[in-house]
């Protein structure tokens, strides 16, 4: 195997996130709290998260108060119950490099419960280690605090690990450590990011099956 370690992010990532539960979600509230407006294609909610955000998104454009973003906590939490789909190949890639001794973390914005579950159900495993949403914020993406743990955990350095990321946040953090990166170009997000990812990353997949391929010595 070219890494020891694969460093994966989970939304959009891993699974199909943002069109299956960010974006029904938020489509719901916005048909409840601003029924006057119209309702933003799946291209424009990502473009928004992108940039400018989304807490800029929900305050400046749809101008939700501090009350009505409750409401769309509630709603989002509600979607979160659901197990999204896995992009096509990720179980077998993952079976092979753990059959073959790679290890498996997670470094992403969900929460460690929510990956936990996700893996569960979708490999029957768990990572060797986490870093959600619910770890404070210096100790999140893009700073390097999970990837310091990883390494001194683990026993790695930044050239045993692969960070993969459908965004710029894995990019900035894997870059900090100068640990090498990845583009998930096959992400639902892809079209925001890919002029950018195809300049900077030192590797871009369309597939998961293109990343194996890279990986895997047959």
């Amino acid at each position: 195997m070219r890494y020891s370690c694969l460093v994966l992010d989970h939304d959009d990532t891993l699974v199909r996130s943002t069109p299956e539960i960010h974006y029904p979600s938020f489509v719901e509230t916005v048909r409840l709290l601003r029924p006057e407006m119209p309702e933003p294609t799946l291209g424009e909610f990502i473009t928004h998260n992108f940039d400018p955000g989304f807490l800029p998104m929900c305050r400046n454009v749809y101008q939700f108060t501090d009350a009505e973003m409750g409401i769309e906590q509630e709603i989002w939490k509600r979607y979160t119950q659901r197990v999204p789909d896995c992009y096509e190949g990720f179980e077998r890639f993952l079976t092979r490099y753990r059959a073959q001794g790679g290890r498996v973390c997670v470094v992403s914005h969900s929460e460690k419960r929510t990956i936990l579950r996700d893996y569960r159900a979708h490999f029957g495993f768990e990572p060797d280690m986490v870093f959600g949403w619910e770890l404070p914020e210096l100790q999140r993406k893009p700073h390097p605090y999970p990837l310091d743990a990883i390494m001194g955990t683990l026993g790695f350095e930044p050239k045993d690990l692969l960070m993969v990321d459908d965004l710029k946040l894995g990019f900035d953090m894997a870059r900090s450590r100068n640990v090498d990166f990845a583009w998930a170009g096959w992400s639902d997000t892809a079209f925001v990011t890919r002029d950018y990812m195809l300049k900077n990353a030192a590797y871009q997949f369309g597939a998961p099956r293109e990343l194996e391929a890279f990986l895997m010595e047959d």
